[in-house]
């Protein structure tokens, strides 16, 4: 396996966070989660891209909220109990990601992983880092500091 295809499970321990987006399975390395809170109220912000929901006072810090249904250009759905929130280390800066719902603390054999396969030159996947397939189901792995730029994310606030 080349070093653009390492298994970013070795580093962290063979274990994800998942959760569901529209239907499907995705997960983040649990090193990069920093907590789960329930959905709360949101403050928009303006003149931000429609993925940023907001902010959200989390123990008096101010964390930019990032809709990942938007991001992903996905149906709007309302929020509802099952969302929540995944805090997240964006390149040093606490985000956080409305998920639909929290699917939790997954052990993953790295013999399980499969790199990202080619999706064609006018699909973005540099997000995806790999695949696990578990069961009968397939979770997309995430790079979560791939998901928002750095212009983006010097952009949030």
């Amino acid at each position: 396996m080349s070093p653009a295809q390492e298994n970013p499970l070795n580093k962290s321990t063979g274990k994800l966070l998942s959760f569901l987006l529209d239907g499907r399975e995705y997960g983040i390395r649990i090193l990069e989660a920093r907590e789960v809170v329930e959905i709360q109220n949101i403050d928009p912000v303006p003149r931000t891209p429609s993925f940023m929901r907001g902010v959200i006072n989390l123990r008096g810090k101010i964390v930019p909220i990032v809709d990942m249904r938007r991001k992903f250009n996905l149906e709007h759905k309302e929020t509802d109990k099952d969302n929540c929130i995944i805090v997240v280390d964006l390149n040093g800066m606490l985000t956080g990601i409305i998920v639909d719902q929290l699917v939790g603390v997954i052990s993953i054999d790295a013999e399980k992983y499969e790199p990202s396969p080619q999706l064609g030159k006018n699909i973005r996947s540099d997000y995806i880092s790999g695949m696990i397939k578990l069961d009968e189901r397939v979770i997309i792995i995430l790079e979560i500091e791939k998901i928002l730029s750095n212009d983006e994310i010097d952009n949030l606030l």
